[in-house]
């Protein structure tokens, strides 16, 4: 009995829709304020998707890595750890160094690589597991959670409206048939037709405010789920800001770990290009690359590593350019006793000496003292 219900409820609104489409049956409207936060909801929901699977494509554009972790992640299983590339050719260049040997110049300089490729594929991991957490998560949980509570909401709403069309509709043929019988009455009948008109018109005014009274329970539902969609802004800024974040520190480590890669090579090619060098093998890539003393007597070297790139407490007692605060952007951890470690959000003061690589300033916290890079800082007037 309740299947053959169904299927005439199903009927019932396939048809009261499709007149609706063709303008033969009246559509109840809702109110202007609704139709807007759906819109809005409509855009937030599809841009989300948009910003999502691009960033996805972005942060690991190969697509059947993404596809493993889709399969991994509906599993809930924990997906295994797998080296970036820039970790696997570094392991590469170390394995092909230990092959052609250590000591000469193309191996030592595969170990210097090799070994920087390996910082770079590390800090790529960090940016990957950091944007997954405070960025992709969020907007993924938004479209499997939020949006689809407010998709059934607004199903059960057009289902609703519906019901509310089929009741105005049942009342409009009940008063016609009601006004066509008081019109032309049969007086032989022993029970007159409109009496039985009017009751089966009150029943369908009584069927029209059980309807009207839900439809407008659930409008108002909506209209909260889709109020929510202000505070799902604000929480996808807030992302937005801890991606850029994320961003910044992974470019801002990448920028110095290739400046620290750039002078390893150019120590290196100095080595090679002394005459009284005993062993033309570039430093040990552990080493800070700023540890280096002045090139050896008779060597050539180009005006840019002419400039002492090292600072000894011996220099840091030269007469300073100028001292002025500076506010810590990101953490950063000394190579060596010659740099001094920093904290995010700290200040610090710092200065130059004559003679100093522009990419560093001396670092003063208390009575610490050290180099350190002028990337990480917020110089402040």
């Amino acid at each position: 009995m309740f299947f053959f219900f169904f299927i005439f409820f199903f009927a019932c609104c396939k048809m009261t829709f499709t007149e609706e489409k063709l303008g033969q049956a009246e559509k109840t409207e809702l109110d202007a304020h609704l139709e807007n936060l759906i819109t809005r909801a409509d855009g937030t929901k599809n841009w989300t998707e948009k910003i999502l699977r691009q960033t996805e494509v972005l942060l690991q554009p190969n697509p059947s890595a993404r596809i493993e972790e889709f399969i991994y992640d509906k599993l809930d299983k924990k997906l295994p750890s797998r080296g970036t590339n820039a970790e696997l050719l570094g392991q590469y260049m170390l394995e092909a160094a230990n092959e052609f040997g250590p000591g000469t110049p193309y191996g030592s300089t595969l170990i210097t690589v090799g070994e920087y490729q390996k910082r770079l594929g590390s800090a790529e991991r960090e940016l990957l597991h950091t944007s997954a957490t405070t960025f992709l998560t969020p907007l993924r949980n938004f479209l499997e959670g939020d949006w689809r509570t407010i998709s059934k909401e607004r199903r059960l709403l057009e289902n609703r409206r519906l019901d509310l069309d089929i009741c105005k509709a049942r009342l409009k043929k009940a008063k016609q048939a009601e006004a066509k019988a008081a019109a032309a009455p049969d007086f032989q009948e022993t029970r007159p037709r409109n009496y039985v008109l009017s009751a089966s018109a009150s029943a369908a005014e009584h069927e029209l405010r059980v309807a009207q009274t839900e439809f407008d329970r659930q409008a108002e539902v909506t209209r909260l789920l889709l109020e929510g969609i202000s505070s799902t802004h604000l929480n996808h800024l807030r992302c937005l800001h801890d991606f850029a974040e994320a961003q910044a520190t992974y470019y801002a480590q990448c920028h110095h770990y290739m400046q620290d890669l750039q002078r390893e090579l150019n120590r290196c090619a100095n080595s090679v290009s002394a005459p009284l060098s005993s062993a033309a093998v570039c430093p040990d890539p552990v080493s800070s690359a700023f540890l280096s003393g002045p090139p050896s007597p008779g060597a050539t070297v180009s005006s840019s590593s002419q400039r002492p790139s090292t600072l000894t407490m011996e220099q840091s007692q030269l007469p300073v350019t100028g001292t002025r605060k500076a506010k810590v952007l990101y953490d950063y951890d000394a190579h060596d006793a010659s740099e001094l470690s920093l904290l995010a959000d700290e200040l610090i003061t710092v200065y130059t000496v004559p003679g100093m690589d522009p990419d560093w300033l001396v670092g003063e916290r208390g009575n610490e003292k050290g180099k350190v890079p002028v990337t990480y800082l917020e110089l402040l007037s």
